[in-house]
């Protein structure tokens, strides 16, 4: 026994019009085509629904059990299709986002409160993690989107798309009591001092970068410490176990005992940006690139 949507809007209209003509005006059709629709359901449901008298009609027992179920199936039918347009405009769903640390002093929290100022019913997942990581959770399909440094690899240049969002400088963290009055704006005052560095494999432009500024004063850095987060690398300054050169929005971090300051001898940039694979047609990771788009 199939009961379609059709056949319950139309009993709800006569139950509660308790008239067929009025009941077929109300739905903006013609009488005949609706007492055959309700005699349809009748069959179907093997009991009549109405009682019928040549001056009234009122609801049977049956009927009146039927009622309240038939406008609570409608109530979900049309939140179906409320659900369905929803996801369909990346109103609804999931978005799985990763991003490295230095995202998190940046470009990340104006992102979130604005994507979810718009879309306030998607569920979002995030999940910190450096460059190397996120892009293998991409090609898997793993995450939809992530806030990374560049590059993005040849090989995967055929998978996945790509979009600069934030260039900024570097800027020098060191332990505070090391901080020089004489000429402090320049690396080469510090060249003494032990670099605490993150592994070249999370992020090799900006490894590469960091070192070449060195190299460009004909410096040859001592790495004291390496560590993945740029959270526990400005710790390790902090510890005293050297010097670092980080990304100007990771000035925000302010921890005691460590002073941020900005070089007149260099001029490295480090570029965040974001990427996703091109086969995935997710509204709401559209919506999400969409409001990165117009920040």
């Amino acid at each position: 026994m199939t009961i379609e949507t059709r056949q319950l809007r139309y009993f709800v209209a006569v139950a509660e019009e308790l008239h067929f003509g009025q009941a077929a005006r109300r739905l903006h059709m013609t009488q005949p085509p609706l007492s055959q629709a309700i005699q349809s359901l009748e069959a179907s449901l093997g009991t009549a629904l109405f009682y019928r008298t040549t001056r009234q009609i009122s609801l049977t027992a049956a009927g009146k059990a039927l009622l309240p179920e038939a406008r609570r199936l409608l109530q979900h039918a049309d939140e179906l299709s409320h659900i369905a347009q929803r996801a369909a405009t990346g109103e609804t769903g999931k978005l799985s986002l990763a991003f490295v640390s230095i995202a998190d002093y940046s470009v990340l929290p104006p992102s979130l409160r604005s994507f979810r100022h718009a879309y306030p019913n998607v569920q979002i997942e995030l999940h910190e993690a450096t460059s190397n990581v996120q892009l293998e959770a991409l090609e898997k399909s793993e995450i939809d989107v992530g806030l990374l440094i560049p590059p993005i690899p040849d090989s995967s240049k055929n998978i996945l798309d790509y979009r600069t969002i934030r260039t900024e400088s570097l800027v020098l963290a060191l332990p505070s009591h090391q901080k020089r009055k004489k000429a402090a704006q320049y690396l080469s005052t510090y060249k003494d001092l032990p670099l605490v560095l993150f592994p070249r494999t999370i992020a090799p432009a900006l490894h590469d970068s960091i070192l070449a500024c060195f190299q460009h004063l004909g410096m040859t850095p001592v790495i004291s410490q390496e560590a993945i987060q740029m959270q526990t690398i400005i710790a390790l300054v902090s510890a005293d176990m050297g010097i670092a050169l980080v990304p100007q929005s990771v000035s925000n971090l302010q921890r005691p005992g460590v002073h941020y300051q900005a070089l007149q001898d260099i001029d490295a940039k480090v570029e965040i940006g974001v990427a996703w694979r091109k086969d995935n047609d997710s509204p709401v990771l559209k919506a999400f690139l969409q409001q990165l788009e117009e920040q």
